[in-house]
């Protein structure tokens, strides 16, 4: 156990008994879920985008076309060169931006100060940017241990969401397409290749008889 949460459990008992404070009042904030597929019975799966770092125009006319409701967990940093991109793609359509760090560092190399750092500056950068909070976090590569499951509550997250099936081409290896399943977490990147990737997750979908649905609507607060 690190050393400051040893100090914390020898001192919440003692204030508690002094009347300073109580063990609630002092307590950690709760680790959030982690959620890699939604338990639900209803004909719905997940799109969700990851990065930010590719624009494609072709990409943007698909989601606002179909009206898909996808979850653009955007990296601060990517996102900053194409904000009016982003905007246009939140502004009409019902995608929703959520967290996936400022820099896309491995958030278990962080202590707990460096991935809040990470996690609340994505946070207050999505509200200055957009006006919008994200309610989600995805950690970059999927990597997170305890500390990025505390962080992320202190930081306005509900929930860690990694995902079920990737659909991402990278270069010229792309991954099979499976069946899917209601409840599904879809992953994509915002890449050159995005528009052809999110056809076959559409058209998986279609051929599954399920809908995209939006992700933060189906996990509780």
């Amino acid at each position: 156990m690190p050393r400051p949460r040893v100090l914390l459990a020898v001192l919440v008992p003692l204030l508690a008994l002094l009347g300073l404070t109580t063990p609630a009042q002092a307590a950690w904030p709760t680790p959030v879920p982690v959620v890699s597929k939604v338990s639900t019975d209803d004909p719905v799966v997940f799109i969700t985008i990851d990065d930010g770092w590719a624009q494609n125009p072709a990409a943007a006319k698909i989601l606002r076309d179909r009206n898909v409701p996808a979850s653009l967990f955007l990296v601060s940093d990517a996102a900053s060169y194409g904000v009016p991109y982003f905007r246009n793609l939140l502004d009409h359509g019902p995608s929703r931006v959520e967290n996936h760090t400022v820099t896309h560092p491995y958030l278990s190399s962080l202590d707990l100060a460096g991935q809040r750092a990470e996690i609340c500056g994505a946070r207050q950068r999505a509200l200055s940017t957009f006006g919008l909070e994200p309610r989600l976090l995805r950690p970059p590569y999927g990597v997170y241990n305890e500390d990025t499951r505390i962080a992320a509550g202190a930081c306005g997250a509900k929930a860690l969401v990694t995902w079920t099936h990737d659909f991402t081409t990278w270069g010229s290896w792309q991954p099979p397409t499976p069946q899917l399943q209601a409840g599904d977490i879809i992953l994509l990147h915002f890449t050159d290749d995005l528009p052809a990737d999110l056809n076959r997750a559409l058209a998986a979908a279609d051929a599954a008889g399920l809908k995209p649905a939006r992700l933060r609507d189906y996990i509780a607060d």
